[in-house]
């Protein structure tokens, strides 16, 4: 654990969800903790018991990629830990692959006639719950997300996306990122998308910022936050005094704040900062349930920390442009110390611009086109070099 970290507060201490099962957290709330392909080995996702429509069952936040591994721990679950009863909805926090993937399957999964757990003629409730299970089964699991997310994990199922094909190849190289080998591996990478998250469901109901949700008699506040996703939703409980945080705030690495192709002027580390503030409103005890790491409190203290990271970082950047107008690129051994892969390195490519446009929008730093078409930043001019070039 590292000094940041140990600033935090762990309740679960080193406990962790069991695999292809659940560990309660709070009353009616569950996690579940999925392996993931990737240097990032693992997502949270949770179970809340709830009630829709009269039908007692349980919701679902955030999904995991779509994968055979993924789906046989969901049926462990469905299996094993619904006490008979069956998934009513099916929430998701935000459109990257890891949290949206298998929300199609689980939506239809649980839709539609005969919708249910494999073993619900078994199960302990058994033949007494048929005739509810038959209106059960009938019934719509129906995806919760922001509109804006919903729209753009359609587009990605559509096509390439920001971390592959011509576009993402030509808007990387802008910036600097335009070796013969990293612009092939990019523009072969067409299909990234679609490979975990096949498609969506065909609709969906639109959490928005300051929404109420009724979750099992319990209101939870939808709270929107910007520039880790087009319009990321996490949900608090007063009542619970819980943070269901997303990506938005985990405890031990930095949320990967990113500017692509699609909005390559935007100013996501602002976005970002401006929104994990919002959080401050909460009290500083809330029990923050995030999509990767352990459930901890402290939240107060973690958003002075990211707060403090960016400067740093901010101020590193700062540093090497004062030396030399540099491209996105050049930051990369800035920003990471640490040899990457070709998909850390997107990732890390993203999160390069975000910081320099960062500065650029603060006024700091220039932004100038080189004759290589290749994007570099540097000092602002004083007023006697503007005149005097």
């Amino acid at each position: 654990m590292n000094e940041l970290e140990k600033q935090l507060n762990y309740p679960l201490g080193e406990t962790l969800a069991p695999a292809g099962g659940t560990l309660e957290v709070a009353p009616g709330v569950r996690w579940i903790r999925m392996s993931l392909p990737f240097a990032l080995n693992h997502i949270n996702l949770w179970l809340l018991r709830d009630c829709i429509d009269g039908v007692e069952g349980w919701s679902i936040v955030d999904c995991c990629i779509h994968r055979d591994e993924a789906k046989a721990q969901w049926e462990s679950i469905f299996a094993n830990e619904l006490q008979g009863l069956p998934i009513l909805r099916v929430i998701v926090t935000h459109m990257h692959p890891d949290h949206i993937g298998l929300a199609h399957w689980l939506c239809e999964r649980w839709s539609g006639r005969g919708a249910g757990p494999p073993q619900a003629a078994t199960s302990p409730l058994g033949a007494q719950r048929s005739s509810e299970d038959a209106s059960v089964g009938a019934r719509e699991c129906r995806l919760w997300i922001s509109a804006t997310d919903y729209q753009v994990a359609r587009m990605g199922c559509l096509g390439p996306t920001g971390f592959g094909g011509d576009r993402a190849a030509e808007y990387f190289a802008s910036h600097g990122l335009n070796s013969p080998q990293a612009m092939e591996q990019i523009k072969a990478r067409t299909g990234y998308f679609p490979s975990l998250v096949p498609s969506v469901p065909p609709n969906y109901r639109r959490m928005m910022d300051g929404m109420l949700m009724t979750i099992d008699g319990r209101a939870w506040r939808c709270i929107s936050g910007y520039g880790h996703a087009p319009e990321h939703i996490a949900l608090y409980c007063e009542e619970l005094n819980l943070l269901i945080g997303g990506d938005m705030m985990l405890p031990r690495i930095s949320t990967n704040v990113s500017v692509y192709e699609q909005e390559p002027e935007s100013d996501a580390l602002k976005l970002f900062l401006d929104s994990i503030d919002r959080f401050l409103e909460l009290p500083a005890d809330t029990l923050v349930l995030p999509s990767h790491g352990k459930p901890f409190t402290g939240m107060h203290i973690r958003i002075q920390q990211l707060h403090d990271h960016h400067q740093e970082r901010l101020a590193e950047v700062m540093q090497a442009c004062s030396e030399r107008a540099c491209s996105a690129a050049d930051i990369l051994p800035v920003l990471f110390k640490r040899d990457l892969d070709l998909h850390q390195t997107t990732f890390a490519m993203g999160e390069s611009v975000a910081h320099l446009n960062a500065l650029w929008f603060a006024g700091k730093l220039q932004r100038r086109l080189s004759a290589d078409g290749v994007y570099r930043f540097g000092l602002v001019p004083t007023t006697w070099e503007s005149r005097h070039p």
